[in-house]
């Protein structure tokens, strides 16, 4: 008799450490490793004191903020408006609505068109390609103007697509008026916005960006040069915008590159073109001595594989849809960890690219960063016996735990 209990008790005990283990490698939410590199003391100081109405600073692959003031104040953008127009110029080039050949004919509109200017004429054909260049390195409102009629008939079309595109964007503060940035009470950005802007453009239009980096540019006999005074004085910026109207005082988004890291400054409703230039390479400058990105992990890389009661398959692999980079003060990498939250259980059918968890990034105990955690493959329901199998399978804990309890308080 008292054998036949012993080897009772010695068999739910043998399930309950089997369950226990299964348990715990399916509903435990793990720990994953950070790539090792050197490290050297950290100290961050404040954010630079400068004479911008607004400014921002972010790093453009992780698009962490590192230094702001004003961000979200609405002011006039003036010529950085033109970001936008070029964004939605650019996508028309991607998409083979429009072409680096196609030859533009000169509106009366666009001739006559205020401000700064390419010095093209009524009636002339000009190529896109030619007419692009235009609007970034001479900041051409004519150019603008023209690219804006060719590609929506006209500019107030144009000006709608405009719209349309920040609101996609999440440029929630932003309303344009017109193609160019001319003076208008109910045209106006933010930096913040234009920061969302400019990184956009970086990551979709890699293959356009380099005609920001152009000093000159000359049509028909007419020289010109890059109004973006960086280009000249910082050795890491190739880009992007410069913006000047009395209303809106002198505004760049700039963007450098060093050592694999690039960051986006914005300085808006500065007192005059010295500063602006002077100002945002104080930005770049802080940004790079006391800030290091890193990349964490590959997108569509499995991380984890996660066990899936009731499917085709015993369990899904899960990642991140995209590369993962964060950014941290220089020197605390070391102090980085990842874990993930995971959905629990998880029962077929699994929908390839549906958000089963998360992956957050800690430092210092405190969250800077996460991503969905999305399934990497579908896993349909599978057949009978699967499903009643894993039926069994996962209500035995539950019985035996149940047990346990009767047992401990009986």
């Amino acid at each position: 008799m008292h054998v036949h209990i012993l080897h009772k008790y010695l068999w739910q005990s043998i399930i309950c450490i089997i369950i226990l283990i299964t348990y715990t490698s399916i509903f435990a939410n793990p720990i994953i490793p950070i790539p090792t590199q050197p490290q050297q003391m950290s100290f961050t100081p404040g954010t630079p004191n400068l004479d911008a109405a607004s400014y921002i600073l972010i790093d453009a692959t992780s698009g962490k903020i590192l230094a702001e003031k004003n961000a979200d104040t609405k002011l006039p953008p003036a010529s950085l408006t033109k970001l936008m127009s070029l964004y939605i110029i650019s996508n028309a080039i991607k998409n083979g609505e429009i072409h680096m050949d196609d030859k533009v004919r000169i509106s009366a509109k666009a001739w006559k068109t205020e401000g700064s200017r390419m010095f093209i004429k009524v009636g002339d054909e000009v190529s896109v390609k030619d007419l692009l260049q235009g609007v970034i390195v001479a900041s051409g409102n004519d150019a603008t103007v023209a690219l804006a009629e060719h590609i929506a008939g006209t500019e107030e079309t144009f000006t709608l697509m405009m719209n349309q595109q920040a609101k996609m964007l999440g440029m929630n503060n932003s309303h344009f008026i017109d193609s160019t940035g001319l003076p208008n009470k109910d045209h106006h950005s933010t930096a913040r916005d234009l920061a969302i802007l400019t990184q956009a453009y970086i990551k979709n239009f890699p293959e356009d960006y380099s005609y920001y980096s152009e000093k000159w540019f000359t049509y028909n006999g007419i020289k010109q040069p890059n109004r973006n005074r960086l280009l000249w004085r910082y050795q890491y910026a190739d880009g992007l915008k410069t913006g000047h109207t009395s209303e809106a005082g002198y505004c760049l988004v700039a963007s450098a590159k060093k050592d694999g890291m690039r960051l986006i400054s914005i300085v808006m409703g500065e007192p005059n073109d010295e500063t602006r230039t002077e100002d945002s390479m104080k930005l770049m400058t802080y940004g790079f001595r006391f800030f290091e990105t890193h990349k964490l992990y590959n997108g569509t890389t499995p991380l984890v594989q996660v066990r899936v009661w009731q499917g085709e398959q015993s369990d899904v692999p899960l990642g991140i849809a995209d590369d993962f980079y964060v950014t941290v003060p220089t020197g605390e990498y070391k102090r980085v960890q990842a874990a993930m939250e995971l959905h629990h259980p998880l029962k077929a059918p699994i929908v390839k690219g549906k958000e089963y968890g998360t992956l957050k990034i800690t430092l210092n105990n405190q969250v800077i960063a996460s991503k969905a955690l999305i399934a990497l493959a579908d896993n349909p329901q599978g057949g009978l016996w699967r499903r009643a199998s894993d039926s069994v399978k996962f209500n035995l804990h539950k019985y035996f735990s149940k047990s346990d309890e009767k047992v401990n308080t009986g």
